[in-house]
């Protein structure tokens, strides 16, 4: 046995050592290209000093290339090789663009009839694409038709591929290698190292950035990530199944295959703003920095960020369609909140006083708002309709129409331009801003009118009292951006005309890309965010928590959009399935829609998985939990808190530390959040506390909850967030039981008991 053991630590050093000298080989050739890009860079430096438009243009042009190609190298040049795979000689000797073989199926002759094959070609896979001096392959893109098999092929469909390797590295150094033999029943001589790929890169201790997640995609996931991108694409699947990993990676294969169609932009939505900071280093991570934008759900409206959160009862209210006419109400009533509105309009025209009368003013606003288009985008019509009002207040007549349409010109000039016009119809009918409209619904008195028939007395008040606060929640923002659209854009400036002088010159200023290249980009990025309010595509990561008027939101910016949607039902915190299913089909519309279920749970031990589907069943009865796939025969462990819960949960936050490498998340009720972090105050980075709500879609090494009972109670979907909760491990559970949790003998509580 020790002779086995030995002679295998032989072989694992043996090819950890050939991929470490093909990794050097690789940097090598990286380092070339980075010299031969800035070499570029310098040689249009000095083309700027020769003063021909000609040079100056050769110039931007150069500059232009070899700065994007020395970002993306940069960009690029950490960690970013980490698969393999051996293949058979394929059907025929065609080459791609990438020069690897394009055939999927091996020859007929490739595998001899004694079970003995050749290795015909070996492809490293990273994500970038490199070639060698002579242009052949040292790196196939992950994004590549020739990487697909990396991701596709299994034991029961191999095409050509023999050895799947994953490579585990850390800038320049090869930590590891883990073997998956695909096609067993061969003889190659190729060496194995490892029980499987797959299970040792979910046994890899986690980081809080999630870099590495491509080498566990599997054939169930991938096939998602390359299907077709018209229309709407649904996933759903269970914890640790992979969702986000998918949705992420797909935004990157869509750009890759088609840019010009998403050159508009994908947008891709987390419900929080840990998930975004968890996940937005994996898609520069693959190359695909720039075209795709990553927005927690309170983070959608420009200059808002959500950093509260609101009771559940509050958030039920917000997040409900019934909003929608509160808001309606709010907009048009917010035209009287401007402080000295008057009253009436007094005018001199043709040498006398025409005056209009509270009562007809009332009767033009009512006229005004009589359709639905946006509050701001009627002033215009306002404004006409009073000009007519005073018109006929004049009593005009011509005989001579011409006479009286040129009169009538030199009438609406004239009182437009009077100061006691303007400033009347400033007053009366003020450009509203959204942030000033949800403020005004902080007033109790001033919301009860607006939401009559809408909310009941007692959900009035707690609306008003949630607006009263200073910072924003989640529910807060989609509440803007519907104001937002009800109000409609705030009228801009008109631009400054070009001086005539300058016209007269018949030249204008001449700039390139190297002089503007600084200023340009930052002020091309604010113009980006400014303007992009739709996208080409958009995906929406654990969907089942969105609310209805969150899918309004979001489903603005897609009006025109292909959509990949994942989550699941088992993991909804929102109480309304059914409303918030409609407002789901209002933002989607027609576009025919195409399904896919990931069924096998790839983060939680068999041990973890089968607590939590205990919750589960309680949660969704009927609902069936996705299957884990591996074992580690660590049970979960249990604990009652004793008198000091602070003390109890740094003591056992701690003890998994010392249990694991990687990361310790502690998830506690919402209510106790800054709570836990004051008990964790100290222990390190590994550790992190969070309420509830924030640890979906996010994994640690180890996990400990914290009063399960507490979880379950503080919301209608309490069970359903528990659930959510003890679905965070990937090696270690630990369950913390108070005295509400009516742990038994063991620790162990009431609702995890089978």
């Amino acid at each position: 046995m020790a002779a086995q053991t030995t002679a295998h630590l032989g072989v694992r050093d043996q090819e950890i050592a050939v991929e470490q000298a093909h990794l050097d080989r690789v940097y090598h050739r990286l380092e070339e290209k980075i010299d031969e890009a800035e070499f570029l860079m310098k040689d249009a430096a000095q083309r700027g000093h020769v003063g021909t438009p000609g040079a100056l243009a050769e110039r931007d042009a150069q500059v232009f290339r070899a700065g994007v190609h020395l970002n993306r190298l940069n960009s690029e040049f950490e960690d970013f090789l980490f698969g393999r795979i051996d293949l058979l000689r394929g059907k025929d000797g065609k080459k791609g663009a990438d020069g690897a073989f394009t055939s999927v199926e091996p020859a007929d002759d490739a595998v001899r009839e004694d079970k003995t094959a050749a290795i015909a070609e070996t492809l490293h896979i990273g994500r970038i694409g490199v070639l060698d001096s002579e242009y052949a392959p040292l790196v196939i893109d992950w994004r590549a038709p020739a990487a697909a098999p990396f991701y596709r092929s299994t034991p029961v469909a191999p095409g050509r591929v023999v050895r799947r390797r994953v490579i585990r590295s850390k800038g320049r150094k090869v930590l590891g290698v883990e073997d998956d033999l695909l096609r067993p029943e061969l003889t190659t001589g190729l060496p194995v190292v490892g029980d499987g790929a797959l299970m040792a890169a979910l046994g890899q201790a986690r980081s809080h950035t999630m870099r590495d997640i491509v080498a566990s995609i599997q054939a169930e996931q991938d096939m998602v990530i390359r299907a077709p991108a018209a229309s709407v694409t649904e996933v759903t699947g269970g914890p640790g199944t992979g969702k986000t990993a998918v949705a992420l990676h797909r935004a990157a294969y869509l750009l890759y295959q088609d840019r010009r169609r998403y050159a508009g932009g994908i947008l891709c939505v987390s419900p929080t703003p840990l998930l975004v900071s968890y996940t937005e280093g994996v898609l520069p991570s693959l190359g695909e920095e720039g075209q795709v934008a990553i927005r927690a759900v309170g983070s959608l409206v420009d200059g808002v960020s959500a950093d509260l959160y609101d009771e559940p009862a509050v958030a039920r209210i917000k997040g409900s369609l019934r909003m929608q006419k509160v808001l309606r109400n709010a907009a048009r009533g917010a035209l009287d909140l401007t402080p000295g509105r008057p009253a009436t309009l007094r005018v001199v025209a043709f040498g006398r006083r025409v005056e209009l009368s509270e009562q007809e003013l009332a009767g033009i606003r009512h006229n005004t708002l009589g359709g639905t288009a946006p509050v701001n985008l009627l002033r215009p019509r306002a404004r006409r309709l009073l000009l007519d009002a005073l018109w006929r207040r004049t009593g005009r007549r011509f005989d001579d129409p011409e006479l009286a349409a040129e009169e009538r010109q030199g009438f609406d000039e004239d009182i437009s331009t009077e100061q006691d016009f303007t400033d009347f119809l400033d007053a009366w009918w003020p450009v509203l801003q959204p942030r000033a409209v949800l403020a005004a619904l902080a007033d109790e008195k001033r919301l009860a009118r607006w939401a009559r028939r809408v909310l009941s007395p007692p959900e009035v008040r707690r609306v008003a009292r949630s607006l009263r606060r200073t910072g924003a929640t989640a529910h807060d923002v989609a509440l803007l951006d519907e104001l937002d659209t009800l109000l409609g854009p705030v009228p801009r400036p008109k631009r400054r005309e070009t001086d005539p002088l300058d016209q007269l010159t018949g030249l204008d200023e001449v700039t390139t890309f190297a002089d503007r290249h600084d200023a340009g980009r930052r002020s091309r990025a604010e113009r980006l965010d400014e303007e992009r309010t739709e996208y080409a595509h958009v995906i929406v990561d654990e969907a089942q928590d969105l609310t209805p008027m969150q899918w309004r939101m979001v489903g603005r910016r897609g009006r025109t959009a292909t959509w990949t949607i994942v989550g699941d039902p088992a993991q909804s915190s929102w109480t309304d399935v059914d409303e918030a299913a409609r407002a789901r089909d209002e933002a989607l519309g027609t576009r025919p829609r195409r399904r896919f279920t990931l069924t096998v749970n790839y983060r939680n031990p068999a041990e973890i998985a089968e607590v939590a589907a205990t919750v589960l069943a309680l949660a969704m009865p009927g609902m069936e939990s996705p299957r884990a796939v591996r074992s580690t025969g660590v049970l979960p462990q249990y604990a009652v808190a004793g008198d000091d819960l602070g003390a109890d949960v740094r003591r056992s936050a701690a003890r998994l530390l010392e249990e694991v490498d990687g990361t310790v998340g502690v998830v506690v009720a919402m209510n106790r959040r800054a709570q836990a972090r004051g008990w964790l105050e100290g222990l390190g980075e590994r550790v992190v506390a969070l309420g509830s709500l924030e640890a979906k879609g996010l994994e640690y090494d180890a996990t400990l909850v914290v009063s399960p009972a507490e979880i379950a109670e503080e919301s209608p979907a309490g069970l359903r967030v528990l659930y959510v909760a003890l679905t965070r491990a990937t090696q270690r559970l630990m369950v913390l039981a108070a005295e509400g949790d009516l742990p038994d003998a063991e620790g162990v509580p009431d609702l995890l008991r089978p």
